[in-house]
């Protein structure tokens, strides 16, 4: 007959994706003919416990390359962009979300320049981009214990004795 223990490890309680478009705008000192390229790089991001919900608190910045003076001088500009995101993640068993429990905030798919435009000398960007949260916390599991536990083989000292008395003490002669 098998009993039981419980065990408390770490797990993942909870786990979701969000894939999120954003628009953010500039204006450049210039007045823009062309956008040449755009690309987004330092993409950081943290995740906390905000009453219950995941708080994302994220930067990247992006760089607008971009003709000017009726397309005979280029210029790359950079712009730093922010974004706070809340996201209410399902949590296994109903379990709620703690200060204790751990936030895994990843990036799926890396912030990415889907379209640009000019409209009355600004520069409007759509962002693409994907995120992964995951919910690290306290989990119980029950495991079954067999109450039959295996004996120990006993050595007899005679037996011992036995293999000492068949050494060959002459053997390096």
């Amino acid at each position: 007959m098998a009993s039981f223990k419980e065990i408390i490890t770490k797990s993942i309680i909870g786990k979701v994706k969000r894939t999120n478009t954003m628009n953010f705008s500039f204006t450049p000192d210039e007045k823009v003919n062309t956008v040449l390229g755009c690309w987004v790089i330092n993409h950081n991001f943290k995740g906390e416990n905000e009453g219950g919900k995941v708080s994302i608190n994220g930067s990247f910045d992006v760089n607008v390359w971009y003709s000017y003076d009726n397309d005979t001088k280029t210029k790359v500009n950079n712009k730093k962009f922010t974004y706070h995101e809340l996201l209410n993640v399902p949590l296994k068993n109903e379990v709620p979300l703690t200060n204790n429990s751990q936030i895994i905030v990843r990036s799926l798919k890396q912030p990415t320049v889907t379209n640009v435009k000019i409209e009355n000398d600004n520069i409007i960007l759509d962002l693409e981009k994907e995120l992964g949260v995951e919910i690290v916390g306290d989990t119980l599991i029950k495991v079954p214990v067999e109450e039959d536990y295996d004996e120990y083989e006993e050595i007899l000292d005679d037996t011992v004795e036995e293999n000492i008395e068949a050494v060959n003490e002459n053997y390096l002669d």
